[in-house]
């Protein structure tokens, strides 16, 4: 589409060298170099962006929060569940009174 070699490259330096001077060419370089990459960034941060969103799929990321969120989130929460659990449930060795009867 657009290219640029080395002799034009080289070509726009001298120009620029014998507009700007050799006191303002550096900074001129800097600003260049750090808009550059600026850009660069918003760019990179856009194409995630759009590659997050078109991997985004609402059913699946709903079940999977709400899987977490019936999850307890520490080991004493996950202990203390599972006490109760076993509190309330009867065992193997415990009669079950619904079977009676």
């Amino acid at each position: 589409m657009f290219e640029v070699g080395f002799t034009e490259i080289v070509l726009i330096f001298a120009i620029a060298l014998l507009v700007l001077g050799p006191a303002r060419l550096p900074k001129l370089a800097a600003d260049l170099g750090r808009w550059a990459g600026r850009a660069r960034a918003m760019a990179r941060q856009l194409r995630a962006q759009l590659e997050q969103e078109v991997r985004y799929d609402p059913l699946r990321d709903d079940a999977t929060t709400d899987a977490q969120a019936q999850r307890p989130t520490s080991r004493a929460a996950a202990a203390a569940a599972a006490s109760t659990a076993s509190a309330t449930s009867p065992g193997p060795d415990t009669p079950d009174d619904s079977r009676t009867g």
